[in-house]
């Protein structure tokens, strides 16, 4: 497995980065909490050292389904990333947006970080984690109605104490990054990146080469899209956020699986997948650290874990940013 520095930390993670946010069910259409143990499991199993997850992901489950998982692996051969900002059980800050939680329980999701909530956030998360330390603690998204200094004070005040290791942020734009990094130093930004998303290759991108930071990019595979198995017509389970997303609309999958059939050829000439292939070509971006990929079982897992092994020369990689520009 490759691992990768990130920032200007001592903090290293496996380029291909367990991202847990399925397992967790929520938004998901729910969990098989065994095959999400076995799935984080087996990617380590197969060289996957790095698992991302956040209390919002199934209001605490994710966690403690990553708890489960590594209870028996030696802590420092594990990187924990996990997050804090968005309450379900506290209603403070700015209202997010309406949801229902496994249980099928209306909940309220604020963002809200103040430095409070996450002193009590982190306790919560190292409990359901079963860990004393978090190696990265991310900002999960901004909050308008607490000043960014109050809220990386806070993360700073956690590393002191030795709870938490390095600070990163997620879907922080350059300007919130100039703020956060004013105030202490934060080594990542956590924000979507995929072969149909890529606006942060604008400015974000070039920010972060610039000043050392490192981009984490979460659903490089579009949330299954990129996995060319979507079909127009396809059925999500009740729950599923993605029949809502505008990427899944069935002209978007008809223009999509277009492009990834003209890279079929390539991936069956390197005995490859398609995830493998996408997955692969994200790491090797410019600018891009880590790629965080989602896994609901073992086989899924351990084929994400497989992409870190993949080769792609020049010429590969010209031929699909060639065939990007159909999109």
């Amino acid at each position: 497995m490759e691992i990768r520095k990130i920032g200007n930390s001592e903090l290293s993670l496996s380029v291909i980065t367990f991202g847990a946010w399925a397992a967790g069910g929520w938004m998901w259409g729910g969990t098989e909490k065994k095959e999400a143990v076995d799935a984080i499991r087996a990617a380590y199993a197969h060289g996957v050292t790095s698992i991302d997850t956040a209390p919002i992901y199934g209001q605490g489950d994710s966690e403690s389904i990553v708890g489960e998982a590594i209870k028996d692996i030696q802590r420092d051969k594990i990187q924990i990333l996990t997050k804090y900002g968005l309450r379900w059980d506290l209603n403070q800050g700015s209202f997010y947006f309406k949801s229902q939680n496994n249980q099928g329980q209306d909940i309220d999701i604020y963002k809200y970080a103040g430095r409070d909530s996450i002193i009590a956030e982190c306790e919560n998360s190292l409990k359901r984690l079963g860990t004393d330390y978090i190696d990265l603690y991310q900002i999960h998204w901004p909050d308008e109605t607490t000043a960014i200094d109050e809220s990386m004070e806070a993360v700073e005040r956690l590393i002191t104490q030795g709870k938490v290791r390095y600070a990163g942020v997620c879907n922080y734009n350059v300007e919130q990054m100039k703020q956060a990094s004013s105030a202490m130093n934060i080594v990542s930004d956590q924000v979507p990146y995929s072969m149909v998303n890529r606006g942060i290759e604008e400015a974000l991108i070039p920010y972060c080469r610039e000043h050392g930071k490192s981009i984490l990019a979460y659903s490089p595979m579009e949330r299954g899209l990129l996995t060319g198995k979507i079909k127009p017509g396809h059925e999500f389970a009740p729950g599923d956020h993605r029949a809502e997303n505008k990427y899944y609309s069935p002209e978007s999958i008809l223009k999509v699986n277009a492009f990834l059939d003209n890279l079929r050829p390539l991936a069956t000439e390197k005995g490859i997948s398609l995830s493998q292939l996408v997955l692969r070509w994200t790491v090797e971006r410019p600018g891009i650290t880590i790629a965080l990929a989602g896994a609901r079982n073992a086989e899924q897992a351990i084929a994400n874990a497989k992409a870190a092994m993949v080769h792609l020369n020049q010429e590969e990689i010209d031929f699909i940013n060639t065939e990007l520009n159909t999109l």
